[in-house]
């Protein structure tokens, strides 16, 4: 995760076996550190999508990320597959190298060893978790899982071995209970959450890189202030709906560069994998919280999105709950 673009497609295969459906929740618990100093890597480059959709962005597409569980020499190793809606549980997991040992070291990237996001398969919920990590190589972190429904696991890390790569795997997690699919929210340009309000401005384009630019205000007023987050003053996050095709996008500018301000805008460049609906989830610091902000666009889509009422239904996170530690 960098200055820059991070792009990785991911199956949209759900697990046949659970009739009532799936679902992640949000969790708190430090990282195990290590003295490595943080990078800035970037994910693969924009890859077809699997319908066909353009994502070469100007060079040869690399393999997609996300789309195995195993990618590359490593697993993802999800050891709680399920789980049930609406109750308090611990989900664990392990990345495994090729021999089927325990990764137990890895590479700092904004400030963490590995990034975790969750999100359902309505788009409804996200989570960005940052799980803690034993000794013998097994993450963990409580979960409340909100709803049943499908979910997917996203694990974005980077081993501590020489010429290693930045891999996003991923998984299917489930949850029971009683399951009432729900529409992609409308898509919007701007949203509220706890009295602030951020404005999106800029396109996402398939095939093409482009700038987003988020601009945040706190009770009418533009937040000059705000605070690092993992290194940043503020992550992006996209996931195309139907596939889950996954982009991560580091802001433009870093806190300490000289030139990147702490607000009120925070930009980013990022490239749509293929045309369709995208679900962005912006993560932002201020007064020494963490907050989301969620939008709809369409990307290759030409239509005049509508702003997002207050309390807006989709379940993203806050410190308290989805930014585990």
């Amino acid at each position: 995760m960098h200055a820059g673009l991070k792009i990785t497609t991911f199956a949209a295969a759900l697990a046949a076996t659970f009739g009532t459906a799936y679902g992640v929740g949000k969790g708190l618990g430090p990282v195990v550190e290590d003295s490595t100093p943080p990078r800035h890597e970037s994910h693969s480059e924009a890859s077809p999508s699997p319908d066909g959709g353009g994502g070469r962005a100007g060079r040869e597409a690399e393999p997609a990320g996300g789309l195995q569980i195993s990618e590359k020499g490593y697993t993802l190793d999800l050891e709680t597959p399920r789980v049930a809606a609406g109750r308090p549980a611990g989900l664990r997991f392990v990345i495994r190298d090729d021999s089927g040992r325990a990764v137990t070291s890895y590479r700092r990237e904004h400030d963490k060893e590995l990034h975790l996001i969750v999100a359902s398969r309505d788009l409804g919920t996200y989570r960005h978790l940052h799980p803690a990590r034993a000794a013998d190589g097994a993450w963990s972190i409580p979960v409340d899982l909100p709803r049943a429904g499908g979910y997917r696991v996203f694990a974005d890390f980077t081993p501590e071995k020489k010429n290693a790569e930045n891999l996003t795997l991923g998984a299917d997690l489930a949850a029971s209970g009683p399951y009432e699919p729900q529409p992609v929210p409308a898509p919007n340009t701007t949203a509220r959450i706890d009295g602030y309000e951020v404005a999106l401005n800029g396109a996402l384009r398939p095939g093409t890189a482009g700038e987003l630019t988020l601009k945040i205000s706190r009770n009418g007023k533009p937040v000059t202030d705000l605070q690092p987050y993992l290194g940043a003053y503020g992550h992006l996050v996209a996931l195309r709906s139907g596939d889950l095709a996954y982009l991560h996008v580091h802001p433009n500018g870093e806190p300490g560069d000289g030139t990147t301000e702490p607000g009120p805008a925070v930009s980013f460049t990022a490239t749509a994998p293929s045309s369709g609906t995208y679900r962005l989830f912006l993560d932002f610091k201020h007064d020494g919280k963490v907050r989301t902000a969620a939008f709809t666009v369409r990307a290759g889509v030409a239509e005049a999105p509508a702003t997002a009422p207050d309390g807006e239904p989709t379940d993203v996170h806050e410190s308290s709950g989805g930014h585990g530690h």
